[in-house]
């Protein structure tokens, strides 16, 4: 018996086109009933689709109809079944982040590329960071800090010059975003178990604040952020073009 196939789009009127042509010539079910869910459109699109889809057992391929596509697949509506069987199965965690404002309340949030802070005014800011409770740095000047997981440190994480890391690493990469103290500081990998607090130290004149993928947390005070195994996001991949495979060929690229 086929698999059935639910279509799910961006608001890109390529992506919406797609998803129309895609219908009728494979068939579509709703998501929950969904085999195998085909997500049109780029990669936010594609972390969107994930977060949305996370309790459903049904994996995701993804093809691009966005513009970076790291995540997609190439787009053709032509054998998509036999592209489907013959796809590999890449399975990744994503970060929970918990973020305390200054005013108290508290922010949860999962982030399968990174958990972010950034500066919210023109000072830099002051970052203390402890890891697995313990004091590791006693302050970072900096426009930022992120904490990436393997499958998103090419993204922001690379663009801030941290390290690219393997897929099937059980590693998270710490980087600095600007560092001005420690001015030569480019971070550091931690294990896939590490737990890292970022404490702001001065956030009425310095405030900070923190993001995950696209949920944004205004003025936070401290920002705790671990990974949660117990969330596996399945997605598919053409043959040979996998995560594994697209994370070495951008180091040479």
């Amino acid at each position: 018996m086929p698999k059935q196939l639910a279509f799910v789009a961006s608001d890109a009127p390529i992506a919406q086109q797609a998803r129309t042509a895609l219908t009728q010539q494979y068939g579509g079910v709703a998501v929950e009933d969904a085999d195998i869910i085909v997500a049109l459109g780029g990669d936010g699109f594609m972390l969107q689709t994930l977060h949305n889809t996370q309790n459903l057992p049904a994996p995701v391929y993804g093809m691009n109809r966005g513009t970076v596509g790291f995540l997609m697949n190439s787009y053709s509506s032509q054998g998509l079944r036999d592209r489907l069987d013959r796809a590999e199965e890449e399975v990744i965690n994503p970060l929970h982040m918990a973020a305390t404002c200054v005013e108290g309340q508290q922010h949860n949030a999962l982030a399968i590329n990174e958990v972010s802070l950034l500066r919210a005014g023109p000072q830099a800011a002051k970052l203390r960071i402890h890891v697995d409770g313990k004091m590791r740095m006693e302050e970072l000047v900096c426009d930022g800090a992120l904490l990436s997981t393997p499958a998103g440190s090419t993204a922001y994480n690379y663009s801030a010059h941290g390290p690219i890391v393997p897929i099937g690493s059980d590693v998270l990469a710490l980087t600095a975003v600007a560092a001005f103290r420690p001015r030569r500081w480019r971070g550091a990998l931690l294990p896939k178990s590490a737990r890292v607090t970022f404490e702001v130290t001065n956030p009425d004149k310095r405030p900070v604040n923190a993001d995950a993928d696209g949920v944004s947390v205004k003025n936070v005070a401290t920002v705790d952020v671990w990974s949660a195994p117990e969330i596996a996001h399945r997605i598919l991949f053409d043959p040979g073009h996998g995560l594994e495979e697209r994370l070495i060929r951008e180091q040479f690229a």
